[in-house]
């Protein structure tokens, strides 16, 4: 686990990148859970409202959402249900799948039976599993956003470099030198920066632009 300048712990998470549907019908009762991407607690709130509104004659639309990449923020709501069968198990759903900057909405129609504890729990957690299986999702990597600057002789040599570590260059100028910009693994950093002053004598100029995360579709 690496560690960013303020020493804070960098690691990889799983961002949502596109929000899927799923519904569930359990004696009568109707369950429609709706997962959505969100990057704040405002657009968590506003997606929560919003589907209050689209859903204005259901008796339920219970709640939950995760921001952040160590979930740093998490809320949850039962919306009239009995405390703890609906928000809380879709939270603990959200958690476990380890998808974070996710909001989800699981609206019920009354169908007239009663579930029990048990029963509501089942539904709310099973409908939003089934929601999450269809949503798109991206694994974030934290790394680190480099300048690499080599005189023409020098640049075949790094880009086999990259080529072999599957770092893909970000950018590319030929003036009178060429000055390659990638994104590299924070945990390969050292290395790629020694392998580089290995191969041209010294002669690179290597720049660390910045440190961030980056996005690499999942599958």
């Amino acid at each position: 686990m690496e560690k960013d300048r303020n020493g804070q712990e960098n690691e990889d998470f799983v961002l949502l990148t596109k929000g899927a549907e799923a519904e569930l019908v359990e004696k009568k009762s109707r369950f429609i859970a709706t997962v959505r991407p969100v990057e704040s607690e405002e657009e968590a709130a506003a997606f929560i409202e919003e589907m209050k509104k689209k859903y204005y004659d259901a008796r339920h639309n219970c709640s939950a959402y995760v921001i952040g990449s160590r979930a740093q923020l998490t809320r949850s709501s039962d919306d009239g249900e009995p405390s703890g069968t609906a928000g809380r198990p879709m939270l603990e759903v959200l958690l476990g799948s380890g998808i974070r900057n996710t909001a989800a909405v699981v609206t019920r129609y009354f169908g007239g039976t009663l579930l029990g504890t048990g029963g509501l729990v089942r539904a709310y957690s099973g409908v939003l599993k089934e929601a999450l299986e269809k949503c798109e999702t991206a694994r974030q990597h934290f790394g680190v956003r480099i300048k690499i600057k080599a005189d023409y002789n020098a640049v075949g040599k790094i880009q086999y470099i990259l080529a072999n570590r599957r770092i893909r260059t970000e950018d590319s100028v030929y003036a009178a030198d060429v000055e390659l910009t990638v994104i590299a693994p924070i945990e390969e950093y050292d290395c790629l920066c020694k392998e580089i002053v290995e191969v041209t004598s010294a002669r690179a100029e290597i720049e660390e632009v910045e440190r961030l995360y980056y996005m690499e579709a999942e599958g």
